[in-house]
Formats: structure tokens, C-alpha cells, sequence
């Protein structure tokens, strides 16, 4: 786990996924439950039976495994996926131990130990929580164990949260500086169109870009998730984008993906590993508001090397505390970068289009700071396109 932030992983295609030192795996809720919500020991058995051949191959491995809630839904007597946040927390408390308890049997028969690690959107992006939850997964891992990493919906709230696995998955891999990330789902790629449809399998994305015109479909029909495609293709993005090459496919072509088979839908990697915290910024944090640029201050913000100062800005729309992440848009409403904003919403009107040095003349030097600094400051590109969403 020495290896710097900023160097991509050395596997460039799916077939070197066999010359990986260490991968994230993550399965969806669909994939190891039954229609009624319990879980289905034959689907989790498999999959483990493909994992474990990984692992005793000498590749260190984490899964990233939800359906602790799905799990929960039977015992409790639910007929489906709760949708309020309370009973939520009590499914997963209720589901999480059952589910360990499975995965400890299934790695265990192939001789693996297993390990449980919750994680909360906190642990990843305060420095003191990211350095614990990196020490530990390190050291699990040179143990030879499969750590099992699902979020802590038990006390996760609807302000702080992943939103789901993939993104978790996403910001595992980079966090132990995987090799390869691989998401599992109940379908087998990203296609071009609804794929009853017709439509065909995309088997490479090299760049956001590429799916630009592309239109991504929601939760699955098994309705006991909470992603869908869209969220599988973002997590990719943004791992691909912090140098993680991803594959997206099926549960059930898991064995073949591991191998290196031609299956699924390649995410390429591109560009160097970049701060944790601002691939939450980029991608997961919840905004607060928007700043809204002139020409001249989005030209100095779209550079990258520029923070954003109060001359700049024509325009405050929300409401926000100093610390929170905004979103940062031209004057069409594009938005251009996101940021952690140094004024609450109340103090930005009366300094909006002046200097700092003026600002600080008149109200004192506490205002010469700048509105958001370019060490929080992350810039965005376009979003995938979604249906239903």
C-alpha cells in the first residue's frame, strides 16, 4: 500500500485482470436474493466459489457486498424493501448478521477467513476516519483475509450517505489503491438501448464521453436494490477518471469476468489517482447551493489552477453554511466545478462582484479570504444520461 496516489493501476485490459495484485469486487442486493428477500444460499455460494478461487490465486481481494437490508426484510416480516429510513436501519441491523453469517460459512469451506467492515461517507472523507479504515483493510489484507464491506445503514443518515454500493465501491478502490474494480449486477453490461429491445452490449468505454448520447436505465425489475444501471456507469466513471480501470457485468459471468474473459462493459482507466475527498466532492457530495460566475471568473475556475473570489460572482442561489459544498455554474446555468464554500449564504450577497482588498477595507480582514479555495475546489464534466431517473 506504498505505491503514490497519482500513479493509474498497471492493468489496461480486462484480460490482465488475472495479473492483478489486489481487486474490489462488488455485488448488488439482486444478485444474492431471493423474490421474497431472504438470501439465496445457492447464489451467494456461487459467487463466493468464484471469489475464493481468486483469493487462493493470490490475489488479495475485498468485496463490497449490499443485501444486508434485503436480508432483513423476511425475519421482519415485510413483504418489501422499506422505504423509510427507520425501518431501513432496523432491515440492515436485523440483515447484516445473517449475511455475514453466510459469507463466514461459504469463504470458510474454502478455507477463507472473512471479516466485516461498515463503513459511513464520514469514514472516507475525514482525514482521522480515512486513515483508520485504510490502516485496517491494509492489515486485513496482509492476513490473507476477504474483508466484506457494506455501508452502515444502521446509522447512516439521508444527509450523509453513500446512496448506494457502487459509488462505495468506487471510493474502496481507490482508497486501497486497487488494481481493478468489478461491479456485479443482474445484468451482464451496458448496452446501447434497452437491450429487450435489441440493443447491443458496449464493450469498451474509454471515455465519459462515450456515453454521452446513451441512454442508462434504472433499478432492476428484482426491485430489492437501490442502484441500477446509472449508478453502475457513474461509480465506473469515477473510478475510471481516478486511474482504477472497471468491468461491469453479470453475477452470473463473474467466473469469466475474474478470468479475463471478453464479458461486459470495460472501463478504461485514465488520468492519475486523485484525493479521496474530492472524488466525494466530484461525484457524492449532497450540494447546498449555487454560485453563479461571470465570463471572466469561469475562464479562471475552469482552468483548474485558480480559486474562486467574490469579484467573480454574480449570483447566490440556496442556502449554506461556510463549509459546505456548492455547485459552481455559468451564467447558463452550466455547471462548471464544485466546491466547499468559506461563507454561509447569508455573508456572500453584499460582497458579490468586489476585492478582496476592498472587502476587507470595509468589513474587516476576515473577508480576504476567498470564496472557495482551489484546494477545494474540484471542476465536473457531464453526467451520464439516465431513464427514470
Amino acid at each position: 500500500m506504498t505505491r503514490q496516489n497519482r500513479i493509474p493501476s498497471s492493468i489496461r485490459h480486462r484480460f490482465q485482470l488475472t495479473e492483478a495484485t489486489r481487486l474490489v469486487v462488488k455485488v448488488g442486493s439482486s444478485s444474492l436474493t431471493t423474490v421474497n428477500g431472504g438470501i439465496s444460499e445457492d447464489a451467494l455460494n456461487a459467487l463466493v466459489g468464484e471469489l475464493s478461487a481468486v483469493r487462493n490465486g493470490g490475489i488479495e481481494l475485498i468485496l463490497v457486498s449490499s443485501g444486508a437490508i434485503a436480508a432483513g426484510i423476511a425475519p421482519l416480516g415485510l413483504t418489501r424493501r422499506p422505504r423509510d429510513l427507520a425501518t431501513q436501519q432496523a432491515a440492515a441491523s436485523v440483515g447484516q448478521g445473517l449475511l455475514m453469517a453466510k459469507y463466514t460459512q461459504a469463504f470458510g469451506s474454502h478455507g477463507i477467513t472473512v471479516s466485516q467492515v461498515l463503513l459511513t461517507a464520514d469514514d472516507l472523507i475525514r482525514r482521522q476516519q480515512y486513515a483508520n479504515a485504510f490502516r485496517a483493510l491494509g492489515r486485513l489484507l496482509t492476513l490473507g483475509v476477504v474483508p466484506v464491506v457494506n455501508e452502515n445503514d444502521t446509522v447512516a443518515t439521508h444527509e450523509i450517505r453513500f446512496g448506494d454500493n457502487d459509488r462505495l465501491a468506487a471510493l474502496v478502490a481507490h482508497l486501497v489503491k486497487a488494481d481493478a474494480l468489478v461491479l456485479l449486477s443482474d445484468v451482464d453490461a451496458v448496452y446501447d438501448g434497452p437491450p429487450a429491445a435489441g440493443a447491443r452490449r458496449i464493450a469498451t468505454v474509454e471515455r465519459a464521453e462515450d456515453l454521452a448520447e446513451v441512454v442508462i436505465g434504472s433499478v432492476g425489475a428484482s426491485g430489492v436494490g437501490t442502484g441500477g444501471m446509472v449508478t453502475k456507469v457513474e461509480a465506473a466513471t469515477m473510478a475510471a477518471e481516478s486511474g482504477i480501470p472497471t468491468l461491469v457485468t453479470s453475477t452470473a459471468q463473474a467466473g469469466r469476468a475474474l478470468s479475463g474473459e471478453d464479458v461486459g462493459t470495460w472501463f478504461s482507466a485514465r488520468g492519475g489517482r486523485r484525493p479521496l475527498r474530492m472524488l466525494w466532492l466530484a461525484h457524492l457530495a449532497s450540494t447546498r447551493g449555487t454560485l453563479v460566475l461571470d465570463a471572466g471568473a469561469v475562464t479562471a475556475v475552469a482552468s483548474g489552477s485558480r480559486s474562486l473570489l467574490p469579484a467573480g460572482i454574480t449570483e447566490v442561489r440556496g442556502e449554506f453554511e461556510a463549509g459546505d459544498p456548492v455547485e459552481i455554474s455559468d451564467a447558463a446555468g452550466r455547471v462548471i466545478a464544485r466546491g466547499l464554500v468559506n461563507y454561509a449564504s447569508v455573508e456572500l450577497p453584499e460582497m458579490l462582484g468586489r476585492s478582496t482588498r476592498e472587502l476587507s477595507a470595509s468589513l474587516g480582514t476576515h473577508y480576504e479570504r476567498e470564496v472557495v479555495h482551489v484546494d477545494d475546489l474540484v471542476l465536473v464534466g457531464p453526467r451520464v444520461g439516465s431513464a427514470g431517473r
